[in-house]
């Protein structure tokens, strides 16, 4: 893998960091803190020559010595402040003297470990738990800087991804704290567009912001949702995505945002009902649950568990429904508790409805029938508002390509590492391998040029009939992706029979020289 160089100052020196471009993002950080010799507990900033905020990750774009980025430390105490131990009640000393201490003992007898490094680790929890109270959330990312248009990269990565509880509970502790913070204005008017980039945020951010959607449309207020159990349940949703590469918990945010998105740019709820926005808004959030990271071809000819169980008929969708019900089974998660009973029917029906509608092998039927009723469509007619819901279900799902190119290109990156994980299983298993997910066959470009020509563009213009407030921030930046995939597969196929010619050229020429040494 390439290195990579990026230059920058510090306190007006000028200074360089070198790494590759698969490092780890801490250890990229911990190179810049080197560099700028902060300590382990300062906050670093890397601004770029516009002044706007920039992610130190492995993916930091590429600068020159001529238009270096500018690195902030912001210590973790200020000025004229009393030591941050003396704040929080640590004697530093005391505990350097244990931790010297520890150093002669930490091979015992009996291969226990000694009480006081329990002690110790558990100060140790107890003294990062006070950093990051609720004073501190200003550094903690959820205040950001969105006008920047720099993106946080998606490594997908096994290791990156693993979860054990000790996570799990870390992500819900910092979500909870997050949660006591008003969100800015900026925010909550950005969470509404389909520019939204997601690769700014993490997951306990994400989190709070599902929670600002409920909050910002009247949900609790309306359905009488009690805010804990909408975060028990929030965080519920979170532990029941896997870490796959495309289908995990940021997919699911990235849907849902949408949704919440056309929910504002349509005014949906002069539309239709608020329950019908309840519904869709939470089958967004739900429509994935559990994904396995392997799709419904696989599962049906792999003969596994959930297509037997679903004999065949849309086992992930029949799946993800069932785990959402499922956690909202639980008391302390079901935000559905205080529905009156013709209610939560409306909704079980409602959410089945639009989970089973995004199994791409139902996608031509739907759009079909959303296509003949355009003419005469009607809100009041319950049929043709399913139909509606439906097919926001399905936009919802596969809008990345709506998004700015920035946003969309690392999420084709996780969905191909996706497919190829898969086709690589089926090669091993001796399955049929689809071939749009062969990594010997696919590129970017082929993969795109026709599915947004035959499933993205018809989806989305059946939807701009109806809707044409859409054209401009949902159907344009897809036809515009259209443009790009397919310039650059044209350059991919010039670029080939360019390397061809040359080839056959050289080929040509060896054999001028076989026949002329021959000659001689």
């Amino acid at each position: 893998m390439a290195t990579k160089v990026i230059y920058f100052t510090v306190d007006g020196s000028p200074e360089q960091a070198e790494f590759r471009s698969d490092d780890p993002a801490d250890d990229v950080k911990e190179t810049f803190r080197s560099a700028a010799e902060a300590g382990p507990n300062d906050i670093l900033k890397l601004y770029n020559a516009k002044g706007n905020l920039i992610n130190i990750s492995p993916r930091i774009p590429d600068n020159t010595p001529e238009a270096r980025y500018r690195l902030h430390v912001v210590a973790a105490q200020c000025p004229g402040d009393p030591p941050i131990a003396e704040q929080l009640g640590f004697d530093v000393g005391a505990i350097e003297k244990r931790l010297q201490a520890l150093e002669k003992r930490v091979f015992i007898e009996n291969g226990d470990l000694p009480t006081s490094v329990c002690d110790i680790k558990s100060r140790v929890a107890e003294f990062k738990n006070k950093l990051q109270s609720v004073e501190h959330l200003s550094w903690l990312g959820l205040f950001k800087d969105i006008s920047s248009g720099t993106s946080l990269q998606p490594f997908w990565d096994k290791k990156a991804l693993q979860r054990n509880t000790d996570h799990d509970r870390n992500i819900y502790e910092k979500y909870i704290r997050m949660s006591q913070v008003q969100i800015t204005d900026e925010v909550r008017q950005y969470l509404r567009k389909p520019t939204f980039d997601n690769w700014q945020w993490d997951e306990p951010e994400m989190l709070v912001l599902l929670q600002q959607m409920y909050i910002d449309l009247g949900f609790l207020t309306k359905f009488n949702i009690e805010l804990p159990v909408l975060q028990n349940w929030l965080f519920e949703i979170y532990r029941n995505y896997n870490p796959v590469p495309f289908h995990n918990f940021k997919h699911c945010f990235m849907v849902a945002q949408m949704m919440y998105g056309l929910t504002w740019l349509i005014d949906l709820p002069s539309l239709v009902d608020d329950i019908d926005v309840l519904i869709l808004l939470t089958s967004a959030i739900c429509h994935d649950l559990g994904h396995p990271g392997y799709n419904n071809a696989y599962q049906i000819n792999a003969k596994t568990e959930l297509a037997l169980r679903y004999n065949d008929i849309s086992p992930l969708e029949n799946h993800h429904c069932s785990v959402a019900f499922e956690i909202l089974e639980k008391r302390h998660c079901n935000i559905l508790a205080n529905l009156t009973k013709d209610q939560y029917r409306r909704v079980r029906e409602g959410m089945i409805k639009c989970i089973l509608a995004t199994d791409m092998a139902k996608h031509n039927e739907i759009v079909n029938n959303f296509k003949a009723i355009l003419e005469q469509f009607d809100f009041s007619n319950t049929e043709h508002k399913y139909l509606l819901m439906m097919i926001l279900m399905k936009v919802s799902d596969i809008s990345n390509e709506a998004r700015p190119m920035n946003v969309a290109t690392p999420w084709l990156d996780c969905l191909l590492q996706e497919f190829f994980n898969q086709s690589d299983i089926e090669k091993l298993e001796g399955l049929p391998v689809a071939p749009f997910m062969d990594r010997e066959k696919v590129t970017k470009s082929s993969s795109q040029i026709g599915f947004i020509k035959y499933v993205l563009l018809p989806l989305f213009e059946a939807l701009g009939t109806l809707l044409p407030v859409i054209e401009k921030d949902i159907i344009e930046p897809v036809r515009n992706a259209l443009d790009y995939y397919t310039q650059m597969q044209k350059a991919l196929e010039e670029e080939k029979e360019k390397n061809s010619a040359n080839e056959k050229s050289k080929q040509n020429g060896l054999t001028n020289k076989m026949n002329g040494d021959i000659k001689v």
